[in-house]
C-alpha cells in the first residue's frame, strides 16, 4: 500500500492506495500529525510499503512528520522537491524554488491530464490560479485569500460578526442579498471568489481563445463549479502531480 500526503498550512490531506495504485483504500483530512497517525492506524488491513508527500510547512515540521511516519510504519518517505522543469512543464517563477510545491504539483497534474494549455484553480485556505501554455510554459499565476481567510478576517476584525460553521453553510444556500450578518458575509465572500474566477477565465481566453482546459481543485471548488460548467473538477489534482514527482521506481 502507498500513503500519499498533501501537507498544507492548516490541514493534512491523506489517502492510501492499494498496491496496484488503482483503488483508494482510505482517505481523509486531519488537522495534526497525531490525528493522521490515529486515522491511519484505524484503517483495517493497513500494510504500508511506501510514502510520498508534498509539504508547504517549515522544513522542521516536515522532518518531524517524516520521522513520525518512519517510526510508526517503517516506511521510506519520498518528499516532492522544487524543480525548474519536470514532465514537460517549465516553472515560470523567477526563483523557481519559491513557487509553492502544492501549486507546482497541481500544474504538473493539470498539464498531464489536459495534454495542452490549462488554467488550474485551487480553492483552499488561499485561492491560487496558474496558467500553463500548450508548450508547457508556466506563464505565472495569482494568489488571493480563500473563503476561510476572508471569513476569519471579518470575524477577527469586526466585533459584531459572530456565527458558527453551520450558519455559514446555510447562508450559502442562496446568493441573494443577505438579510442577516452571516448571510451578508458568506454571500459577499462567495461573490468575491466568483469574481476572481471569472477574471481568470477572461485572461485565459485572451491567451488561448477557447482552446484550454480549466481545472478546479481544493476543498471549496464546489462554491464556483456552477459558473464554470466546462471545468474539470479534480479534487486530488495535487496527488496526480505527486505521483509524477515521486514515482515508485
Amino acid at each position: 500500500m502507498i500513503l500519499e500526503l498533501d501537507c498544507g498550512n492548516s490541514f493534512i490531506k491523506w489517502r492510501v492506495l492499494d498496491a496496484d495504485v488503482r483503488r483508494v483504500a482510505g482517505e481523509g483530512v486531519v488537522d495534526s500529525d497525531l490525528a493522521l497517525l490515529e486515522s491511519l492506524k484505524a484503517l483495517k488491513g493497513l500494510a504500508l510499503k511506501f510514502c510520498r508527500l508534498v509539504s508547504v510547512r517549515t522544513p522542521e515540521e516536515t522532518h518531524a512528520l517524516i520521522a513520525l511516519l518512519t517510526q510508526a510504519f517503517g516506511v521510506s518517505v519520498a518528499c516532492a522537491a522544487p524543480a525548474r522543469e519536470m514532465s514537460g512543464v517549465r516553472n515560470g517563477y523567477e526563483e523557481f524554488e519559491r513557487l509553492g510545491l502544492d501549486r507546482w504539483l497541481a500544474m504538473l497534474g493539470g498539464f498531464h491530464l489536459a495534454s495542452g494549455a490549462c488554467l488550474v484553480l485551487d480553492f483552499g485556505t488561499a485561492v491560487t490560479a496558474d496558467f500553463i501554455a500548450g508548450d508547457g510554459e508556466h506563464l505565472g499565476g495569482f494568489i488571493c485569500p480563500g473563503m476561510p481567510l476572508m471569513r476569519n478576517q471579518l470575524r477577527t476584525h469586526t466585533r459584531r460578526i459572530r456565527y458558527g460553521d453551520v450558519a455559514a453553510e446555510r447562508a450559502l444556500e442562496s446568493l441573494i442579498p443577505g438579510r442577516t450578518t452571516v448571510e451578508a458575509v458568506e454571500r459577499g465572500c462567495s461573490l468575491m471568489l466568483r469574481g476572481f474566477v471569472l477574471t481568470q477565465l477572461e485572461m485565459a481566453r485572451s491567451y488561448w481563445g477557447d482552446d484550454f482546459t480549466v481545472f478546479l481543485t481544493g476543498g471549496d471548488a464546489d462554491l464556483v463549479s456552477g459558473i464554470v460548467p466546462e471545468a474539470r473538477v479534480v479534487p486530488d489534482l495535487v496527488f496526480v502531480g505527486l505521483a509524477m514527482a515521486c514515482p515508485l521506481s
